[in-house]
């Protein structure tokens, strides 16, 4: 989900519940003797204590509750007059923070001057039009708002709310950065903006916001479940399940909790654990997305799962942010491919993919091929031919790169299955350090200190993961991209290279929900192009790299004959045979990418030449069947 803070189901489901509960109370007696309505007010304010506040709902979140609440008394007939009071009563004590005597009037946050009547009204328009969905009208108001008060933190941040539902993320993202100006100390502006930055793939950068938010406000629900999804992204998950684990205690029905909890163990190969807290989502909210999608992400689907196709396909007709419909059409692309469906299929992988490139930057491939040829001259043979100072002479990293989707996951899996190897997943290091020195890095070789505090860096990194271990796999597929930067820093690290059809590599990352920052995987034309110019630069790496350096291995021809391609890859790295790696599906560990349930299973060819299903479909890839590979 985009945001856990506007997540208002939990919330309708309260409010509902609560209404019923009053009415049934009500009804055993509590308004007809004397004294009566007072115990009956009592009564309701202690249920709110317990069932509501626990929640911590922001704004947003106390008025769907109310909105439900007042709604299901008045589907019960209770008269008019109650229910104004009891909804009145209702949002003064969730605004209030501490339980006590409900006061005057409900606050969404402290303002330091209150503003001229015709802005409260339009204030309370905004949030009114935000509650029931028109995000497009809201973002009309909070600008008029922000027109007449610009340092108004609640209406920006609101504003930043409604530009992420209707998929305007940039947006989104410069609105919240300037809340923050205003207002440093404003929680809910800074789980905005991490759970932001994590769901548009830059989850090193979410990690911040979300601390700070914490820090701010350390019962913050949503910043719980949002820093805990990061750090199980960033590899973590210990630490991941510890916040997770935090929220679900407190809020045991918080869907997104469940959600996250539930791709840990899916991740983690406890599938009927990741079925079961899936399920329990869908029973308290069974429009979560998220949900549905996960379910799809657990097994190979059969006809046998044709509630779950309805389930899904209600879902995704239903009003849902861009980015949750592509996460169901990519779970009902993927059900139809299980049965064999190709075209129905290609069109809902397609839609998806419509709706990811509605909140993801263009593809620029000018771009692409400058920074290709920016590594081609800068990271020469001569260049690359001895170690530089400040240049490591440790063994201990061991990269795995490819393309994503191309059996990255598979070889890792073989390798930590060894004794002697760890995995350390994905680590974003190299990218980080790229961007951060992108101007020496691209037009020269780092210097003496910058290769010392590279090396020196990333040995620290690797240490968090695997002190112990005598190597250590990073198995980022975007390291392909600095092969040369990590030779000159690591001279003795070994590098595998995993080469799999180009076709099917393209369309399993077309058919894959990945990150929005991986702006060329969401249309065919950009992905033959990305992949062109991700060859060419393999091809200079395969003739600047010293010999015994880099291992190129064939997926086909490592699904065809298991043991000598894995005897192979054991010998390049200098370890011993262990029949351990045959059965790597046996092996305890988390795997974080797309590929976490293929990965479980024994190695099967199914994968391979997979795109001839699609053939018709697929005109810009198929030129790439004769590069040469």
């Amino acid at each position: 989900m985009l945001l856990n803070w506007l997540n208002v189901r939990e919330a309708t489901a309260v409010g509902t519940a609560l209404a019923d509960e009053f009415v049934l109370q009500q009804a055993k007696g509590g308004g007809q003797s004397q004294g009566a309505p007072e115990r009956l007010l009592q009564w309701f304010l202690q249920r709110v204590d317990r069932e509501a506040r626990p929640l911590q709902l922001n704004i947003f979140k106390r008025a769907q509750l109310a909105n439900s609440f007042k709604w299901r008394l008045r589907e019960q007939g209770v008269e008019p007059q109650i229910i104004d009071e009891l909804t009145q009563t209702l949002l003064v004590r969730l605004a209030t923070s501490e339980p006590g005597p409900p006061a005057t009037a409900p606050a969404a946050a402290p303002v330091k001057r209150r503003a001229p009547g015709n802005a409260e009204a339009l204030r309370v328009k905004g949030d009114g039009l935000l509650t029931r969905g028109a995000y497009t009208e809201a973002v009309e108001c909070y600008q008029q708002l922000l027109d007449l008060d610009p340092r108004n933190a609640v209406v920006g941040n609101n504003l930043g709310v409604a530009l992420c539902r209707l998929g305007r993320l940039r947006e989104a993202e410069a609105q919240f950065r300037r809340v923050i100006g205003i207002r440093g100390n404003y929680p809910d502006v800074h789980c905005n903006l991490g759970n932001l930055l994590r769901t548009t793939g830059r989850v090193v950068d979410a990690e911040m916001p979300l601390r700070r938010a914490l820090k701010l406000k350390p019962t913050h629900l949503d910043a719980q479940v949002g820093l805990g999804m990061t750090l199980f992204l960033l590899n973590r998950v210990p630490e991941a399940r510890i916040f997770i684990d935090k929220a679900l205690q407190v809020a045991p029905r918080n869907v997104a909790a469940l959600l996250a909890m539930g791709g840990l163990e899916a991740r983690d190969g406890r599938f009927a654990e990741a079925e079961a807290l899936f399920k329990r989502a869908l029973e308290i909210d069974p429009k979560a997305a998220g949900a549905w999608a996960g379910l799809a992400g657990l097994r190979r689907m059969t006809s046998a799962d044709g509630d779950w196709l309805k389930g899904a396909q209600a879902c995704a007709a239903s009003e849902l942010e861009p980015l949750e419909e592509a996460s169901i059409r990519y779970a009902i692309g993927k059900y139809y491919d299980d049965l064999g469906e190709y075209a129905r299929a290609f069109r809902s992988y397609q839609r998806a993919n419509e709706l990811q490139r509605e909140v993801a930057q263009p593809y620029d491939r000018d771009a692409r091929a400058r920074f290709v040829d920016d590594l081609v001259h800068t990271y020469t043979r001569e260049r690359l031919s001895h170690a530089p100072l400040g240049a490591s002479d440790s063994a201990l990293p061991v990269f795995v790169v490819g393309m994503p989707r191309s059996g990255t996951s598979l070889i890792e899996q073989i390798l930590v299955s060894h004794p002697s190897v760890k995995g350390a997943g994905e680590l974003p290091f190299w990218s980080l350090a790229a961007r951060q020195h992108e101007a020496a890095i691209r037009q020269e070789p780092p210097g003496e200190a910058l290769t010392s505090k590279l090396a020196a860096g990333y040995l620290r990194t690797l240490a968090r993961h695997a002190a112990d271990a005598l190597r250590v796999v990073d198995k980022s597929p975007f390291n392909s991209d600095y092969l040369g930067l990590i030779h000159w820093v690591f001279p003795n690290a070994r590098m595998i290279y995993m080469q799999r059809d180009p076709i099917d590599t393209c369309l399993s990352c077309y058919f894959s929900e990945l990150p929005a920052a991986l702006e060329f995987t969401m249309d065919l034309s950009d992905l033959a192009h990305y992949y062109r110019e991700h060859r060419r630069l393999i091809s200079h790496w395969r003739s600047t790299l010293p010999a015994g350096t880099l291992l190129e291995v064939p997926y086909e021809q490592l699904v065809a004959d298991q043991e000598r391609w894995t005897r192979r890859i054991l010998d390049f790295l200098g370890l011993n045979w262990d029949a351990r790696c045959l059965e790597y599906q046996l092996t305890e560990g988390v795997v974080l990418t797309a590929s976490y349930w293929q990965v479980r299973q024994k190695l099967y060819g199914s994968s391979v030449g997979r795109w001839r299903n699609y053939q018709k479909f697929i005109g810009p890839l198929l030129s790439l069947g004769k590069l040469d590979t």
